[in-house]
């Protein structure tokens, strides 16, 4: 399966990133997150031609295939989906960002089942939507939660995620990326360091780029419509 056209888009993706962090007075880098999910092995080796060197996937599972499939490749692997606690002893040590730890719970199995002398990267996910279905910590739990994962000595906090509510309305996009910014602002003023900001898909990334997106994760964009 080829991807015609995929290093076009990837750079019409870094303009459109650079004028909106423009606007905004923003200057830092953006890692552009190639969703491979539900995609075949190729993808990842097209996004890896079209100069991007981060993949996401949502299932560990697909996630580990790809890899046994392409050892070796240059490209960092990021779990960008739900983890539930009985698959963190597979995802731990394979993936060099793991974007959803939303709880306590979870970030102790991680921290367990991680080798021993390693450091497993991780964003804690945080619901900015209040939507009931969205995973990640309630805002009001976030700093007890922070405070808890910091402690733990494998794992290595790097920030936050989270995804805004499905809509079009520009409005709702931004409230959801601008309070994951403010929580990540407050919690670096209580002394955690939180230099990533995981936010912003297809269809919302350039508001989040707008609000401070350090990670934006792009699949449909990219690649079209997925299979199921």
């Amino acid at each position: 399966m080829s991807y015609p056209g995929l290093a076009g888009r990837v750079g019409q993706v870094r303009d459109a990133i650079r004028e909106h962090q423009a606007r905004a007075g923003w200057t830092h880098p953006v890692t552009i997150i190639a969703v491979t999910k539900t995609h075949p092995a190729e993808a990842v080796t097209a996004a890896l031609a079209a100069g991007l060197t981060a993949v996401g996937e949502n299932r560990v599972q697909e996630a580990l295939a790809k890899q046994e499939a392409l050892p070796g490749i240059p490209v960092e692997w990021h779990l960008i989906g739900s983890l539930q606690r009985n698959k963190a002893r597979q995802a731990v040590n394979r993936f060099a960002l793991i974007h959803s730890v939303d709880s306590l719970a979870l970030a102790q199995e991680l921290d367990r089942r991680a080798a021993p002398g390693s450091r497993q990267r991780v964003l804690v996910q945080v619901n900015c939507s209040a939507e009931p279905q969205k995973g990640g910590v309630e805002p009001d739990q976030l700093p007890a939660l922070l405070e808890a994962v910091a402690r733990l000595e494998r794992l290595d906090l790097q920030g936050l995620m989270t995804m805004a509510a499905l809509t079009e309305d520009l409005a709702v996009q931004r409230q959801a990326f601008r309070l994951l910014r403010e929580l990540r602002d407050a919690a670096q003023g209580q002394g955690h360091r939180l230099p990533e900001l995981s936010m912003g898909m297809s269809g919302d990334y350039l508001v989040a780029v707008e609000e401070g997106a350090t990670m934006v994760r792009l699949g449909t964009l990219l690649f079209g419509e997925r299979g199921t």
